[in-house]
């Protein structure tokens, strides 16, 4: 057998009970042959103990002007926490393993600290210790810049660690392991009927991702992908193996044959505004110049562009809204606002090319008179923007007229 990474995170080890779930999935794969590279995250969440966000609170209480890179240099402390227990855990059960802070795994970053960027994996040290017959704990999110100051990987980084390593090391499979059994065809707790997915490619699980799923960060698995390293996203409290994110060939080994699905998910981002600007005098070209470089110089994200020769209708989040006005009305335009909104994803990997996708959307959606405030297409992706009042009415519509719950 080859090399297996398995990637755990802040709910999975916050808990004893939980670490019981974590070490049985160890001694499961050691059984089966893996040699085993564990990534781990700061245990808990928000209010724990050694939680990320916990960490940034204390900064905060505490004068709240600690440098980026000394905020990384702490925010390290809970991936080592969490590494450390397991360490200690494991030798308790008889299996010998061994920690490597990110930097001595490998992980070489820019010096973006708060979200560097990885130039590089070294993973000379982790193939030693594998070859000592130890299970290696690796922390996630974080890495070393070449002058050997301590860097993380911003949101999601210990996935992107996890699948850096298993792209470096040429494993047989990357697990991501959470608190959710897989990949869902929506939000659960909005959706009742969401169903777990058996499989799923990488560019939809991208979109899910990058359209407000929280399963995994896009990040990691667009290095999967170049990679072609498969990922699965599994609970760690069943044995369920979850959903495995892969390229569609690959589909074959979990099924009989392909199913011809046009979508795949419905997902979803809250907390929008529309900004709406009109071009008077026919002059769109060059106001439509004005408000994208004020949006740039204001350092304003800007999102579902439509652009016509009389106008230009973008969103931003709610955060944003408030300056991205100000910029607006300080080179003389009068912008229109709607605060409050929420971008409806339909993702699949067979929507290119299929007729019908835009009509099925706009009739579930106008039968319970949800107004469409603005659309846009991908390849796999059709967006829809609606009122915040309307997006659980939306999801629920989608999913039934997709039929995903069957």
């Amino acid at each position: 057998m080859g090399i297996l990474i398995q990637k755990f995170g802040g709910t999975s080890l916050s808990t004893p009970q939980a670490r019981e779930h974590v070490i049985r999935h160890v001694k499961r794969e050691l059984e089966h042959g893996y040699s085993l590279v564990i990534v781990v995250s700061a245990m808990g969440r928000k209010g724990e103990p050694y939680a990320t966000d916990t960490l940034l609170d204390w900064v905060s209480q505490n004068g709240d002007a600690l440098p980026d890179r000394e905020k990384d240099l702490l925010l390290c402390c809970g991936e080592i926490i969490s590494a450390t227990t397991l360490c200690s855990l494991l030798e308790g059960e008889g299996i010998p393993s061994t920690v490597l802070t990110g930097a001595q795994a490998g992980f070489l970053t820019d010096n973006g600290y708060g979200n560097a960027r990885i130039l590089d994996v070294r993973p000379e040290r982790i193939l030693r210790e594998l070859r000592a017959q130890k299970v290696v704990i690796v922390t996630g999110f974080q890495g070393q810049t070449e002058d050997g100051d301590f860097t993380t990987l911003g949101r999601g980084g210990s996935d992107t660690s996890a699948t850096a390593l298993g792209a470096a090391l040429r494993a047989d499979m990357v697990d991501i392991y959470t608190d959710v059994n897989g990949i869902l065809t929506a939000d659960p707790r909005i959706v009742e009927d969401a169903k777990p997915l058996t499989y799923v490619s990488y560019t939809e699980i991208c979109n899910m991702a990058y359209q407000g799923a929280k399963v995994i960060h896009p990040r990691a698995v667009e290095i999967a992908m170049q990679a072609q390293i498969p990922v699965r996203v599994r609970s760690t409290f069943s044995d369920n193996e979850g959903t495995l994110v892969t390229h569609p060939e690959g589909f074959q080994d979990v099924q009989a044959g392909i199913v011809d699905r046009y979508v795949t998910g419905i997902a979803y981002v809250s907390n929008i505004t529309q900004i709406s600007v009109d071009c008077p005098d026919g002059n769109g070209t060059g106001v439509q110049l004005q408000i994208f470089k004020s949006m740039a110089d204001a350092g304003i994200s800007v999102d579902f562009i439509n652009v016509t020769p009389t106008s230009a209708v973008y969103t931003v989040f709610d955060s944003h809204s408030e300056k991205a006005i100000a910029a607006l009305q300080e080179i003389g335009l009068r912008p229109k606002s709607l605060s409050g909104c929420v971008k409806v994803s339909v993702i699949g990997g067979g929507i290119n090319g299929v007729p019908g996708i835009m009509a099925r959307i706009v009739e579930a959606l106008s039968v319970h008179n949800i107004q469409i405030l603005q659309s846009a297409d991908s390849n796999t992706t059709i967006w829809v923007l609606v009122k915040k009042e309307d997006m659980v009415q939306s999801l629920r519509a989608l999913h039934s007229k997709f039929e995903l719950h069957r």
